[in-house]
């Protein structure tokens, strides 16, 4: 018997060690902009115009609808005519006429003065014929005026976009009748775009004019685009009590749509600059009542490291103390994890 318990006791076979955890792991680097003021607001044009006749009329026609994208000269929407047109005729009309007097005066002027030539009539009646042609000739002026307006008021039912853009508004219909400057179409020109801010009246002293900024927008964080401070408002809103802000997009794209939200990332001042390292907030957990991280050494196991915490963001939170430039840390899972542990390290790809 003791030979048997003996044989079957060799042939167990021993018990092998777990194989390591896989776990998410980030090489630290370091962020210098810790104080970096990061504020959200929206993408406008900075030109957007409302678009009206300049005449009164009733419209026949509309070319565009919201959402169209327009050239400058193109027609947006056209009036009904007919009364300009007729206008337009009898300015013509007007003009041959007053043409017609302007040489009568004039025939009659060379003929006064043939017959003042060999005195038979006055000098003041030679004045007479001199007056009435000045006279024709202001008359013919003044009509050739009204005429040109008449033409113009006939282009002038037509009405074309002054800029390339879209349109963002319609507020007229055809059969509708509208004055001169009404608004019809409105139009943001897309060529120039810009995010607008409010900026809190305590963090004025960090914004400048023609400073450079980083934006990402809300839907496309990992594509950062270029901008520049280009207009500061003077004064501060009565109600928010914040001073408005305009950030020029330097390099924007199709993908940068009217009313985003964009995230904008001031540089922070030199006076205020801190040294930080900005870590996903999954990775920070609690250990023995502290704030610490896990740091995957180079033996590939999890170890405990307290560590000082600044501020936290929507990126993650800031940490000022306790890690090291290119050490490894545990960002997901981290509250499963044991002192010692063997890992196999996944490198989280960079977005």
């Amino acid at each position: 018997m003791l030979l048997a318990l003996s044989s079957a006791s060799c042939d167990k076979p021993t018990e092998q060690p777990p194989s390591p955890r896989p776990a998410l792991v980030r090489i630290v680097e370091e962020s210098p902009d810790l104080n970096a003021m990061i504020l959200v607001g929206e993408v406008r044009p900075r030109f957007e115009s409302k678009q009206g006749f300049r005449v009164n009329g009733k419209i026949i026609e509309r070319k565009v609808d919201v959402g169209a994208f327009v050239k400058k000269g193109q027609m947006l929407a056209r009036l009904d005519s007919a009364d300009s047109a007729l206008s337009a005729t009898a300015a013509q009309a007007d003009v041959q006429a007053a043409e017609a007097n302007r040489d009568l005066a004039a025939a009659e002027l060379t003929r006064y003065r043939s017959l003042f030539a060999k005195n038979f009539v006055s000098a003041s009646a030679l004045d007479v014929k001199v007056a009435e042609l000045k006279s024709a000739n202001a008359k013919l002026a003044q009509v050739q005026s009204q005429a040109r307006i008449s033409v113009n008021q006939t282009q002038y039912t037509q009405l074309s976009a002054d800029r390339n853009g879209v349109v963002t508004l319609i507020h007229a219909e055809p059969g509708q009748v509208v004055a001169a400057g009404e608004m019809v179409a409105q139009i943001a020109g897309t060529d120039e775009l810009e995010v607008l801010l409010a900026v809190p009246e305590s963090r004025m002293d960090e914004v400048k004019l023609n400073a450079k900024v980083s934006l990402k927008l809300w839907a496309n964080p990992q594509k950062i685009y270029s901008g520049f401070v280009r207009e500061i408002s003077p004064s501060a809103e009565t109600t928010t009590r914040a001073f408005n802000l305009r950030v020029a997009i330097a390099d924007a794209d199709a993908a940068v749509k009217l009313g985003a939200t964009a995230r904008v990332r001031f540089s922070p001042r030199d006076d205020k600059q801190m040294m930080g390292i900005l870590i996903p907030a999954a990775a920070l957990t609690e250990h023995n009542g502290s704030k610490s991280v896990w740091v995957i050494d180079a033996n590939n196991k999890a170890q405990p490291r307290p560590v000082v915490t600044g501020p936290f963001g929507e990126d993650g939170a800031w940490v000022t103390s306790g890690l090291q430039i290119g050490e490894k840390i545990a960002v997901a899972g981290v509250h499963t994890l044991l002192k010692d542990q063997q890992v196999k390290p996944i490198i989280e790809a960079k977005p």
